[in-house]
């Protein structure tokens, strides 16, 4: 079975998976023949083509024309060819009985993988996953991390600091690179790094990886979302940051999938995400928006959690911003000392994120 996959999925003599669409980050048919999709350009994502002929077969095929040059012209051989080209209905038109036993093969993999929720081994403790990011730590220990992500806007940086500072806790934040390179932010930003907080990455410019409606679809492509990341890197450098120690990354708008996880562990950084469950999120919302959330709701819907759920807040990466601009007059972060007095009351213990979870 595993042998059929890589097969099919690239492992072959012409370095090119047969599934079109699949993987959406890799080499995969994008001119099959069919003329559902040649003519109204409409995507057949899942659909297995012919494959590869014996080329002695191919040879005596009527009507057969390239309508385009052939990109794999160094892979052909006198043994056997596949084309890439509408015009060769032999190798290249997606096939319904083949396509039907590809669902068998997928579906045998997709039933042997773990629930992404499931709580796994994550280093020293326990943890749990949604589509290859950390999204909580070990839940059985009464321990948090108060994470906080930055883009536009900073108005709450300082007062932030000042609550963290009189309580004697160590917070982790993730800034975007356009966050780093405002000078109207580095004095906030340089307080926090001395004080020993965590200050991670949040892209450059702040990108949307995926579509909202179709997580699976990217946005960006690899060389974008590497290239991205690493201006955000040199922004933090450049203000004297150590980002050797600054491998854990919080994507933009929280909004990811298992690509951009895939492709966070190809450059050995580990993929992160709010704790689902509560709406301190919501810290962004604005006054005039239908999805606006006050800040007494947003500090409601912790507390019930808390007291509510089997695990309460144990091992949560609990996410608010430093910032959400002039058109939000409600400003959450002014409850953050009321929300830390509960937790400590309650005894939990406040974590840098880097603490909290323990990277691949």
């Amino acid at each position: 079975m595993q042998a059929n996959i890589d097969w099919l999925f690239g492992c072959n003599p012409w370095g090119t998976s047969m599934v079109y669409g699949l993987p959406n980050w890799g080499d995969t048919p994008v001119d099959p023949h069919s003329a559902f999709t040649h003519i109204k350009k409409y995507p057949i994502d899942g659909g297995l083509v012919d494959g590869p002929v014996y080329t002695s077969i191919y040879k005596g095929l009527i009507g057969i024309k390239l309508f385009e040059p052939d990109e794999y012209a160094a892979f052909q051989s006198d043994l056997a060819v596949y084309h890439d080209d509408y015009g060769d209905y032999s190798t290249n038109e997606p096939t319904m009985d083949g396509t039907a036993s590809l669902i068998y093969l997928l579906a045998a993999q997709e039933a042997a993988r773990p629930s992404p929720l499931v709580p796994i081994a994550i280093g020293r403790g326990k943890g749990e996953r949604s589509s290859g990011a950390i999204i909580r730590g070990d839940s059985s220990q009464k321990k948090i991390a108060l994470v906080f992500t930055g883009h536009e806007f900073a108005e709450g940086g300082q007062q932030i600091e000042e609550y963290l500072d009189n309580a004697n806790i160590k917070a982790s934040f993730f800034f975007t690179g356009d966050f780093y390179r405002n000078p109207d932010f580095h004095p906030i930003i340089r307080k926090l790094y001395k004080e020993g907080h965590y200050l991670g990455p949040h892209s450059d410019q702040h990108l949307l990886y995926c579509d909202w409606s179709k997580r699976d679809s990217l946005l960006v492509t690899k060389s974008q979302f590497r290239f991205d990341l690493a201006d955000n890197y040199t922004a933090m450098a450049r203000l004297g940051i150590d980002i050797k120690k600054a491998n854990i990354f919080l994507p933009p708008y929280e909004w990811y999938n298992d690509s951009i996880a895939a492709w966070s562990k190809e450059l050995q950084i580990q993929l992160i995400n709010y704790t689902p469950g509560t709406l301190s999120h919501a810290d962004y919302t604005l006054d005039n928006d239908k999805n606006y959330r006050s800040s007494e709701k947003i500090l409601s819907s912790i507390l019930q959690y808390e007291q509510t759920k089997p695990a309460g807040l144990n091992g949560f990466i609990l996410l608010m911003h430093v910032g959400a601009g002039p058109g939000r007059t409600d400003k959450f972060y002014r409850k953050l000392p009321e929300l830390v007095r509960y937790l400590k009351a309650k005894g939990y213990q406040f974590q840098r994120v880097d603490n909290l979870v323990e990277t691949d």
